[in-house]
């Protein structure tokens, strides 16, 4: 094997309640990782994180992504009793990370996108796909990521941050809060999760009350927004920032269509059900002004590597809000991510294989060697 053949370890399942679509993101990548001329460029060793955390190694990962399932008991029980070392109880990494070289995290929601994993590689000393510590921590939260949008200055809807326990102890001055501030329709969020898990729209005080009892039995922050009339935009983010190699860049803008009510879990991730419009019909100046703030946003929360900036655009109005960050966006077949990019003239194989090589400083010559220097 060449010494300059690198080995990228893949990450995903996770313990999240994004789990599912973890796997189809994973799917996806293995694709661009894999076709036939990174066939040439990569050794991919795909490791499994189940529903508690535990890590396994290549064989029941390829089961998974080949299944495009979650594991079952009896597959997490049959391989624990060939690899004990990956059994129940044991979450450490499998033996065969010891030869991985870039680490591609594909984890979405709490423990993978937050900064957990991130850290877990920081302290590895060894380097990984997306954006570090700091990025994935400020871009999981929402109550602080929105903090730091307003500290740059950047126009978002009017919001409002709410604690679970200010539900528990005085759920009718919450409500009357919200009503007074914010009024209906309005959206309530976990401040902490992804893929629009835990969303709900409300329309009057039961379904707010509602909502936000959902949302808070998943985190104990939680973020209320205004509704608006508006188009959803998009605009996909790839490379480093001030110091990296080449700078980061903002992909060509792309619109979200759906019918129903609003862009919800079913609706994301259900095919037919929603539509993607590739360049988005959008007077220029408006399309630049976009992607100038995506990229004012990853900085904002010094997000770098990849991320997807989420837009409400009122036509009427001709005024623009930003909505989030998405510092590990989806990389489903139906994911807005590697869709703007291939519309942006890089397709899935190069996107994958940029984002690889922006994980470390590799010069085509590097090898563990050069590592352990």
């Amino acid at each position: 094997m060449p010494s300059s053949l690198r080995c990228v370890g893949l990450v995903f399942g996770g313990a999240s309640d994004e789990h599912a679509v973890s796997i189809r993101s994973a799917i996806t990548v293995v694709a661009g990782l894999r076709d036939d001329e990174n066939r040439l460029r990569y050794l991919v060793r795909p490791f499994y994180i189940d529903r508690q955390g535990r890590w396994w190694g290549p064989e029941l990962a390829e089961t998974v992504l080949s299944s495009g399932e979650p594991a079952s008991d009896e597959q997490l029980l049959d391989t624990a009793t060939h690899r004990p070392l990956e059994g129940p109880g044991f979450k450490g990494l499998p033996p065969q990370a010891a030869g991985v070289d870039v680490w591609f995290p594909v984890l979405h929601g709490p423990n993978g996108e937050d900064g957990t994993i991130q850290g877990l590689f920081t302290l590895m000393q060894v380097p990984f796909v997306g954006s570090g510590v700091l990025g994935s921590a400020l871009g999981m939260d929402k109550q602080a990521m929105k903090a730091a949008f307003a500290a740059a200055g950047l126009p978002q809807v009017p919001y409002a941050g709410v604690q679970a326990t200010d539900l528990r102890q005085d759920p009718e001055g919450l409500l009357q809060r919200l009503e007074s501030d914010l009024g209906y329709p309005c959206f309530v969020k976990p401040a902490n999760m992804g893929s629009s898990v835990g969303i709900s729209k409300a329309s009057d005080r039961a379904s707010l009350l509602q909502g936000l009892e959902l949302a808070a039995d998943l985190d104990p922050r939680l973020v209320v927004e205004q509704g608006v009339t508006a188009r959803e935009l998009e605009c996909a983010v790839l490379g480093h920032g001030p110091g990296g190699r080449g700078g980061l860049q903002a992909s060509v803008v792309g619109e979200i269509q759906f019918s129903a009510d609003w862009y919800d879990y079913e609706t994301k991730y259900t095919a037919g059900l929603s539509s993607t419009v590739i360049p988005a019909e959008l007077p220029e100046v408006v399309s630049e002004s976009l992607r100038a703030m995506a990229l004012q946003a990853c900085a904002a929360v010094a997000a770098e590597g990849l991320a997807r900036v989420d837009f409400f655009y009122d036509e009427a109005a001709q005024r623009l809000w930003l909505n989030e960050i998405n510092t590990m966006p989806g990389f489903t077949s139906q994911s807005m991510y590697p869709m703007l990019w291939a519309a942006s003239g890089v397709p899935l194989a190069d996107l994958v294989h940029q984002l690889v090589e922006s994980a470390g400083e590799w010069d085509g010559e590097s090898s563990r060697e050069d590592l352990a220097e």
